[in-house]
């Protein structure tokens, strides 16, 4: 029997089952960009873990987390990476362009649409609004990010030393992101992540 990634038993630690086609991956990243308004991480925990379970909670936190120290946008980075773990090449390239699409053509037109018709009190109040929800979906999806290793004392702890220095102490994230990294590491290393 041998260890996982986060020190689970590979008998007791639930199994995704990612998507066998070209088909069902471009759909599933189609759905998550059709329902990325005001932030897409909700959208992709949703179709990803709840609606089509490809992954569990657990890998679906990792994932986020190593794409969220690459460049580029993070939930590009997680399409690129699951297609090719996937389905290799074409599976990248097919989960890339089904999150983009609906997206890329929505925000032409909404530029269209906006350009005309920003200076108008009712859409700037409209655009607050979607901000505001915006925000609220994002601190969901934290929730959701932080649940399957807030268990985990020491990882609790990191995050919070995290949301403190980026938020209230305003280091910047390409300082405080490497810290955590080695910080992360050595927490692995003795067993407490």
């Amino acid at each position: 029997m041998t260890l996982t990634a986060v020190g689970q038993n590979d008998s007791t630690r639930r199994v995704g089952t990612p998507p066998h086609t070209l088909g069902e991956l471009f759909l599933g990243f189609l759905s998550i960009g059709a329902r990325s308004f005001g932030g897409v991480l909700p959208s992709a925990h949703y179709v990803m873990v709840e609606q089509r379970q490809w992954l569990t909670p657990e890998d679906f936190t990792e994932t986020i987390g190593l794409c969220q120290v690459l460049p580029g946008p993070n939930i590009g980075n997680v399409a690129i990476l699951l297609g090719k773990r996937w389905l290799g090449l074409r599976g990248a390239i097919v989960a890339f362009l089904g999150l983009f699409a609906l997206p890329y053509l929505w925000v032409l037109a909404l530029a269209l649409l906006y350009t005309r018709w920003a200076a108008r009190p009712l859409v700037s109040a409209v655009v607050t609004g979607l901000g505001a929800s915006g925000a609220g979906l994002f601190m969901a999806t934290a929730v959701k990010l932080g649940r399957p290793i807030a268990r985990k004392p020491a990882a609790v702890v990191l995050m919070a030393g995290c949301f403190v220095a980026v938020a209230i102490g305003r280091v910047p994230l390409l300082v405080v992101m490497p810290i955590a990294v080695i910080v992360g590491l050595y927490l692995s290393r003795r067993r407490m992540l």
